[in-house]
């Protein structure tokens, strides 16, 4: 199944199939949000570390090799790559937003020079690429991020990361209400179980944003 059919929510079943894609490299960005040591640290407890095996899985033989390859196709081709990841100024995590301070497994407190906090080796930034630092769910709410797309004339913003229904979620959200235009990859971003990943993507797709494979992304970009 193609994306124009795939990822299909109760609200747009028999919808008209949407139209091809438009995006040129001068005004379409990749995104990757989130993708950070944290997330990929094995639970200590056994019986948790078991429950998120799936994700670590998928984190590691395909969402990181995925997004790393789209990142270098979009590096080779002049295009920008962008990064955002969640990181608190103070050590205290004083400045973080609500929903990093409940209790629970959201609670995060990440000061932005520790390990935990930063992106992952395999897609670490490359000198002179955008990094934007956030408390908050979405990318756009807790930082300059809008006025840096604007600035830029970005038009089309191509989203990897972690975790669907969550940040990625809130990112696309965010963006949509902006109005740029959206496309998240889905081989290039993971929730905590796999229903949840595929569940968020019928919620967003078709409303927030269009969902595609890598492979079709890298077709109707020319990026082979």
């Amino acid at each position: 199944m193609n994306w124009k059919k795939a990822y299909r929510s109760f609200y747009y079943q028999g919808a008209p199939e949407p139209q091809d894609l438009d995006l040129p490299y001068q005004n379409t960005v990749l995104l990757a949000i989130d993708i950070q040591n944290t997330y990929l640290k094995p639970a200590h407890d056994p019986v948790e570390r078991e429950r998120w095996a799936p994700f670590h899985h998928r984190m590691r033989n395909i969402v990181i090799p995925t997004t790393r390859d789209l990142q270098d196709r979009f590096r080779q081709h002049n295009m920008d790559v962008l990064h955002a990841r969640i990181a608190c100024q103070l050590k205290d995590g004083r400045d973080r937003s609500l929903s990093q301070k409940k209790p629970g497994w959201n609670y995060l407190l990440l000061p932005r020079d520790s390990d935990d906090s930063q992106i992952v080796h395999e897609l670490a930034p490359k000198t002179g690429e955008i990094v934007v630092t956030k408390t908050t769910d979405s990318a756009l709410t807790g930082t300059n991020l809008r006025l840096i797309l604007q600035n830029m004339g970005v038009v089309n913003v191509v989203m990897c990361g972690i975790f669907t229904d969550q940040c990625v979620s809130s990112t696309v959200r965010s963006l949509a209400d902006e109005s740029f235009n959206v496309v998240v990859v889905e081989d290039c971003c993971a929730a905590g179980t796999e229903e949840l990943h595929k569940k968020e993507l019928e919620i967003i797709n078709m409303i927030y944003c269009d969902v595609v494979s890598s492979k079709e992304l890298i077709d109707m970009m020319a990026l082979s």
